[in-house]
């Protein structure tokens, strides 16, 4: 279970205890919120990507949406999202418990400059019904990000 392969993964930060897990489901951003308390932008949504043949996370506020134009900019590449069954392969993880934590090896990480106006956020953490709460320098680092990019637009 992704869980468990995220919980050892954190670990290493004495970060394992700190996740929550819910009796339902917090699989979408909405569910998220309700599940934690907090407003649907303060979830941080992983997202999977596939970019010259291998896959990519891009961790978004969730009240953003990637803006196609700067996605390509960055990547140089059209966005393709990987279908649910190349996400639990390439990933490790299956949908509604992607997270940026205990991926495969070769998987790059980006985290999206809308999180940044907030002091904490809530990515998952490998299951449908768990999260994290993890501050920005927390975020980089138990991520291993690669970097931080612009490929988001609001919603509204």
């Amino acid at each position: 279970m992704a869980i468990e392969v995220v919980r050892e993964y954190l670990k290493k930060w004495d970060a394992d205890q700190r996740i929550i897990e819910f009796p339902t489901s917090s699989a979408t951003v909405e569910l998220a919120a309700q599940a934690v308390g907090c407003e649907p932008a303060r979830i941080a949504k992983t997202l999977s990507f596939l970019v010259d043949g291998h896959a990519i996370l891009i961790v978004t506020a969730g009240d953003v949406k990637v803006d196609n134009a700067k996605y390509k900019a960055m990547f140089h590449t059209k966005a393709k999202m990987l279908s649910a069954e190349q996400v639990t392969e390439m990933i490790g993880h299956a949908v509604g418990g992607v997270c940026p934590f205990g991926v495969k090896e070769g998987v790059e990480i980006y985290l999206d400059e809308s999180l940044k106006r907030f002091k904490t956020v809530f990515p998952a953490a490998g299951s449908s019904n768990s999260a994290i709460e993890v501050t920005m320098e927390e975020l980089e680092k138990f991520s291993g990000s690669t970097n931080w990019v612009d490929v988001s637009k609001s919603m509204n």
